[in-house]
């Protein structure tokens, strides 16, 4: 609005100033109101605030503790996995590599077909090539019960100083099953000594069961021994 004096119209005039007035009333009343508010926050204002930032970061904080225990245990799993199969792998190449001759009495295989409290819990002995050292080792595989969870143990004897006593290590822990299987005519069997039968399987079975949180999970391989076997 703006602001004009008239000589003639002293009516006008009047409303002008009032109109005036009113301006300046209405600047003055909201400059109090926000020196008032520049002053600072009431304690309810600061309670409120206090309250819903707290709901805020509960809510961020639960989701970032839930999101961070669902990646360490993926990161568990996958680690039980690779072991579990890093072990089945190194057991087949030791398989694929078995020798037994009839003529020697220092190779064998042997499976023995073994459990513990109702789980598959097998023992295999034979003789390879080991990448350890040059020359035939003995390997043995086993299951042990340890604080009331089984343990796969390897233990190697080098051949001819191979000795009943001598302390195996352990392989994986807290397993569920383990099981060695021979293919005998057509049909898998879970023993074997080549003590009766003079030969090693055409096909060896290798089974691994173990837990992973709440699902059972269980890989298998297949090892074909080469040594003596026309390629």
């Amino acid at each position: 609005m703006s602001l004009s004096f008239g000589r003639d119209e002293g009516g006008r005039m009047k409303k002008e100033i009032k109109g005036r007035t009113e301006i300046l009333h209405f600047i003055f009343h909201n400059a109090s109101l926000i020196i008032r508010r520049a002053n600072g926050f009431t304690l309810l204002e600061i309670l409120i605030s206090l309250a819903i930032l707290s709901v805020i970061l509960a809510a961020v904080y639960g989701t970032f503790f839930l999101a961070q225990k669902a990646v360490e245990g993926m990161d568990e799993s996958l680690v039980k996995i690779q072991e579990a199969r890093r072990a089945l792998d190194i057991l087949r190449c030791e398989l694929e590599s078995a020798y037994f001759r009839e003529a020697d009495p220092n190779t064998l295989f042997q499976i023995k077909d073994r459990d513990i409290y109702g789980r598959s819990a097998s023992h295999l002995a034979f003789m390879t090539f080991s990448g350890v050292r040059p020359g035939l080792s003995k390997i043995s595989y086993y299951v042990e019960e340890r604080d009331g969870t089984l343990h796969l143990y390897k233990k190697v004897d080098f051949v001819p100083q191979a000795s009943e006593g001598t302390e195996g290590f352990e392989v994986i822990e807290h397993v569920d099953a383990f099981s060695i299987e021979g293919k005998y005519q057509d049909q898998w069997v879970k023993t074997w000594d080549t003590g009766i039968i003079n030969t090693i399987p055409e096909e060896i079975r290798i089974s691994l069961q173990f837990r992973l949180r709440d699902r059972m999970v269980r890989l298998s391989e297949i090892a074909l021994p080469r040594i003596g076997k026309p390629i």
